[in-house]
């Protein structure tokens, strides 16, 4: 009896199938060819430093020192339907289980029935009459089956996996939301700062256009000179309506990332001056970017699964052991059930054996390999993609700091010569018309400017997504 017991302890130990191994930390310790680079070039008088021994803070988004954006992140982070959505798929998933585990104890079901019949001895060869009688019946049963391959605790497994997916799929929306608002919050401060500009642009296009009028009428230019610049400045005007649409299709989605229709709530307004360019950045290294990005771990949980479901695949392949006992009070009337003449009892065990499925099972389990081998090459290609989208920021952030100082010195040079016709015009030798083609020159270099500065700021944004968002240092 007690080698009988060891044997059954021993053989539900083991689960057939390949045990899941989490892939290999990357070597690298750079996202690009050559070094990564240590700082951006200064612009607007900071230069972006990038710290491989930094931690990405769990509420980055305060790095950019907005109390707007802090308050349309925190409306979004308790109202969002999407963000809702993925952590009650979360607890669904950790429910799921939960109700896994109940396959590890022993199945109890009790019964009762109450029946009238008319019975006929003919039935069974005897002439006797038939008669009338009531029969009431208690029952009890308990079936354990016997994991001895396996398969169940396989089937857990994967339910553990898919919780760990739908963790990562929900720690992936958090990311999405407070990266999509903070890169429209930056989008809306810069499409006002456009409109502010392109408005001061064409009041004096209006007026360059007034004084070529008079001139025109003077004789002292042509009239061709007049409709050239009515054209720029209809193109100038053009410009505002689309601006002010932009503005208002990231004010509606900002409402609607908040959880609101438009009409319901607005977001505080921002402009680029009340955001402040974090001038320290984290840059975590290669192998710590596997275990951080939230599409990285799902691809991993997924694999996880999948390898499960492989062991699952195999112990259908191989008997079944399962242990059952029941037990029975029949009696004719409700005042007798309790002792009961009529008693039967069962106790024992079946076992079970696929012999032929038609290939049905065999192939399903090859289809399960080939599930898991589709699994860890999305895995590869989700790191991959990873890498490749780090160094694209880490690249776009270099090159952004260079056209904004570009930039700076166009604008620079563009209010210096504006300084400079108005020294002239004040003292004779410049004409207003000088004045004011200087101004337009000035506004349009402010505007670039501005593209170039909200560029920068969501570069920066995409950065700190690309790094997983820090949700690991969430307290």
């Amino acid at each position: 009896m007690r080698a009988a017991t060891l044997l059954l302890s021993v053989l539900s130990g083991c689960a057939v199938g390949p045990d899941f191994h989490r892939p290999p930390a990357p070597t690298a310790t750079h996202y690009s060819h050559g070094e990564d680079p240590g700082a951006t070039a200064p612009a607007q008088g900071i230069a972006q430093q990038f710290n491989p021994r930094a931690s990405v803070a769990a509420d980055w988004w305060a790095l950019f020192r907005s109390p707007q954006l802090d308050a349309v992140i925190k409306e979004a982070l308790g109202n969002n339907p999407g963000l809702a959505a993925a952590q009650a798929s979360l607890r669904a998933s950790q429910n799921d289980l939960r109700g896994g585990y109940g396959i590890f104890y022993p199945a109890i079901n009790a019964g009762a029935d109450a029946a009238r019949e008319r019975f006929a001895p003919a039935s069974i060869g005897n002439r006797a009459p038939s008669s009338v009688f009531n029969l009431f019946t208690l029952s009890a049963s308990v079936s354990y089956a016997l994991d001895v391959f396996g398969g169940q605790r396989r089937l857990v497994e994967g339910l553990r996996a898919e919780v760990d997916v739908a963790y990562a799929n929900e720690r992936a929306t958090y990311l999405a939301l407070s990266a999509n608002i903070v890169n429209t919050v930056v989008a809306a401060a810069a499409y006002r700062a456009e409109i502010d500009a392109t408005q001061q642009l064409v009041e004096l296009q209006r007026e360059q256009v007034r004084i070529a009028r008079v001139q025109a009428e003077a004789g002292t230019v042509p009239y061709a000179t007049v409709l050239s610049l009515q054209t720029q400045l209809a193109s100038y005007e053009a410009t505002i309506p689309q601006l002010e649409q932009k503005l208002d299709q990231s004010e509606d989605l900002l409402a609607a990332l908040a959880g609101y229709t438009p009409a319901q709530w607005q977001a505080p307004p921002v402009r680029l001056a009340d955001l402040t360019l974090p001038s320290a950045l984290p840059v975590s290294l290669p192998s710590d970017l596997v275990r951080q990005r939230p599409d990285i771990l799902a691809a991993e949980a997924t694999a996880h699964a999948a390898s499960a479901n492989i062991g699952v695949a195999t112990a259908a392949l191989l008997p079944s052991i399962t242990l059952s006992g029941s037990y029975e009070a029949l009696t004719n009337t409700t005042a007798s059930l309790f002792p009961s003449n009529g008693r039967a009892w069962s106790v024992g065990a079946s076992a079970t054996a696929p012999l032929f499925q038609g290939g049905t099972l065999w192939f399903k389990r090859k289809a399960a390999i080939n599930q898991y081998d589709q699994a860890m090459a999305l895995y590869r290609q989700s790191v991959l993609g990873a890498f490749e989208q780090v160094a694209d920021v880490l690249h776009a952030l270099d090159h952004d700091a260079a056209a904004l100082s570009a930039q700076d010195r166009a604008l620079a040079a563009a209010a210096e010569a504006l300084h400079l016709v108005q020294i002239d015009y004040d003292a004779g030798i410049a004409t207003y018309l000088d004045v004011l083609i200087a101004d337009t020159q000035f506004h349009q270099a402010a505007i670039a400017d501005v593209q170039a500065a909200a560029a920068r700021y969501q570069d920066t944004v995409a950065l700190f997504a690309a790094l997983g968002g820090g949700w690991w240092n969430t307290p």
